[in-house]
Parts: C-alpha cells; sequence; structure tokens
C-alpha cells in the first residue's frame, strides 16, 4: 500500500528525531527527569512559551490531557469543550472516569466554541445541584482542520477568565497552528492567559511521548504526584526528552508544520475541483474534509489508507504529515479522478 493520508499518527520517526535516541542511548543517565536531556528540552519549552513555563512530559495525548484535567478541576466541576473535541469523542470517556470532571460538550461551528453557546451553557452558578463549570478546552487547530485566529482565542479567552474559569489548550498538533498563523506559541498560549497546554510530539515527527506545560505556577505545584498516580511519570525520561529537544533545534518544528500544511493546501488544490468531491472544510492545518460517493471508498482505499470521518456522510478525513511527498498527493489526485470518470 502507498503512503496514505490517515493520520500523522502514521508516519514514521523524523530521521533527525530517530538520531536523537541514538545520540540519548549512550551510557547510564539518572532516572524520572533528572537527566541532562530533560533539562535542555525544558529550557527550550521556556524560550517558547516563557520562563515560567513548568514541562512534564508523559507518554501520550490522552495522558496529557487527563492529567491536564485532574490539576484544573475537582470532581464536581466540569469542562466546557466542543462536540468534536478529541477529550470527548476519541478518548473513551477518560477525562471524566480518570479526572473524575464533567465535560460539557457544546456545537461547534467549524470545529470551535462561539461566544453565543458558551453564554447558554454557563448557567446555576453556586447551585449545589448542578456541576460547576471551571475549564474550558481548546483545541487547536481543531478536530475539523480549522485554526483559531488570534482575535478568536484572545475572545474566547477573555470571556472565561471574566468568568474566573480556568483555560487549556488541547494541542497535539499546537505546531501546525503557530505556523498556520505565523505567531509564536507564547503569542497564543502564556500571553493570553492559558493555564495548562497539552503539546503533541507524536503527531509532530517523535516516535512516542507529549508534554503538559503548566503556565499557571500553582496548578504546577502537586502535578508531580497527579502524573505520577496516574502512571504517566517516564523512568527513562531521556528518551522522551532528546525528542523534544531536537525537535525545537534549529526550528526543525517549523520545519515539519511548514512541509505538513504545504501538504495539505496541495493537497486541496489537486482535489478540489474533481467531479463528486465535496470540500466541507477549508483546510487551515494538516487536513482536508471532503465528501465523496461510498462507492469510492473501498476501492480508494486498497491504494491509499484514510478514514472515513462520518459513516452518514461519507465525509472523510485526509491527513499530512512531516513525510508526505508531491506524488502521494499526484497519486491520490490521480486515483480520485479515475473513480470520478
Amino acid at each position: 500500500m502507498n503512503r496514505g493520508f490517515g493520520s500523522d499518527n502514521h508516519a514514521g520517526v523524523h530521521p533527525q528525531i530517530l538520531h536523537s535516541l541514538t545520540l540519548a542511548n549512550q551510557g547510564h543517565a539518572p532516572s524520572y527527569g533528572t537527566d541532562e536531556w530533560t533539562a535542555q528540552a525544558t529550557e527550550k519549552f521556556k524560550d517558547h512559551f516563557g520562563s515560567q513555563a513548568q514541562v512534564f512530559f508523559v507518554f501520550n495525548g490522552t495522558a496529557a490531557n487527563v492529567t491536564a484535567m485532574r490539576a484544573l478541576t475537582r470532581p464536581y466541576q466540569s469542562v466546557f469543550c466542543t462536540d468534536v473535541a478529541h477529550i470527548n469523542v476519541d478518548e473513551c470517556g477518560a477525562p471524566e472516569y480518570l479526572a473524575g470532571c464533567k465535560l460539557i460538550a457544546l456545537p461547534s461551528t467549524n470545529g470551535k466554541l462561539t461566544i453565543p453557546e458558551l453564554e447558554k451553557a454557563f448557567v446555576r452558578r453556586g447551585d449545589q445541584h448542578f456541576s460547576q463549570t471551571q475549564v474550558l478546552s481548546l483545541t487547536q487547530p481543531t478536530e475539523l482542520g480549522t485554526v483559531y485566529s488570534l482575535d478568536e482565542m484572545k475572545e474566547l479567552i477573555f470571556w472565561a477568565k471574566e468568568r474566573q474559569l480556568r483555560v487549556h489548550i488541547d494541542g497535539a498538533r499546537l505546531a501546525n497552528a503557530a505556523a498556520a498563523l505565523k505567531v509564536s506559541f507564547k503569542e497564543f498560549t502564556t500571553d493570553l492567559g492559558v493555564d495548562i497546554v497539552s503539546f503533541g510530539g507524536t503527531k509532530n515527527g517523535l516516535m512516542m511521548g507529549e508534554a503538559v506545560i503548566i503556565l499557571n505556577k500553582d496548578l504546577a505545584r502537586d502535578f508531580k504526584y497527579i502524573r505520577k498516580q496516574s502512571g504517566q511519570l517516564p523512568s527513562k525520561s531521556r528518551f522522551i526528552a532528546c525528542q523534544f529537544l531536537t525537535y525545537f533545534e534549529n526550528d526543525l518544528w517549523r520545519e515539519i508544520a511548514d512541509h505538513s500544511l504545504k501538504m495539505a493546501q496541495d493537497l486541496y488544490s489537486a482535489v478540489c475541483e474533481i467531479p463528486g468531491i465535496e470540500i466541507t472544510q477549508k483546510p487551515e492545518s494538516n487536513a482536508v474534509f471532503a465528501k465523496i460517493p461510498s462507492s469510492w471508498v473501498k476501492t480508494l482505499r486498497e491504494k491509499y489508507f484514510f478514514y472515513v470521518w462520518n459513516e452518514n456522510t461519507f465525509e472523510c478525513r485526509w491527513m499530512t504529515s512531516w513525510d508526505t511527498q508531491p506524488s502521494d498527493i499526484q497519486g491520490f489526485a490521480k486515483a480520485l479522478k479515475e473513480l470520478s470518470l
């Protein structure tokens, strides 16, 4: 099978990041985050998010989100998110089961939360019979491949802070949002008052590993206990840290993000005018969403794997990654054109 468009999770490890693992695999090193790679990677995160950032490595994205929710909430509190948010749809109820909080999934517009929907849901404050909303969780980029603009982020976070809510960003692909917006990480996180960021590595060229970046120092105080209790304290943490260290050195993160964004735009341009294809979302990150005839799916997936996002409408998600090549896009477009004849 050809290199597909199923997920940036499907891509292998970026060669420079893979090499970092080999370099880190020399001799012995202290464990549980007391090694030199963890110290150096933490400084790199501080360069991008500010000196107050405290960084905790975990194994996967679900753990990053769950441990963040544990730090942000008490069991009688709730979290606003979209109806398509990863924490609501794709984590098997882990945030609610493990963090004990309640998710309140609100109708989204192009994958985004809106102030009118938030206003309607922000009710019964102080009512002991009602779960008390504590957190606004934003996915950036959204699950539909759209990106909150800087102004949209400012408006939503200002709304939350006025109501004394904490703000979490699910940033499994945050680098793609930064590249698309042409801003630094700090500009649309720390500077806007975000409390915690779940920062993705696996979807961005790493073998494994994510980072929980705590920007609110009050929330960081006990987080090491939360991480340990959640089974997410890496003993050989140098092998996660070294990957992030390389990821940030020489702006490799931006190179990876820029490439996947360009490939998504090229994919969009190559398929948007093919008869039978309906693009449903303007691609703003490394995803193209399109409806295709159901009869095309089986034949197309024999050559190029991808996910059917909505089994009722046959809306499909086509993801690009650090290793997507122009030839992949050309071949995929050619297969679609043949099906459209």
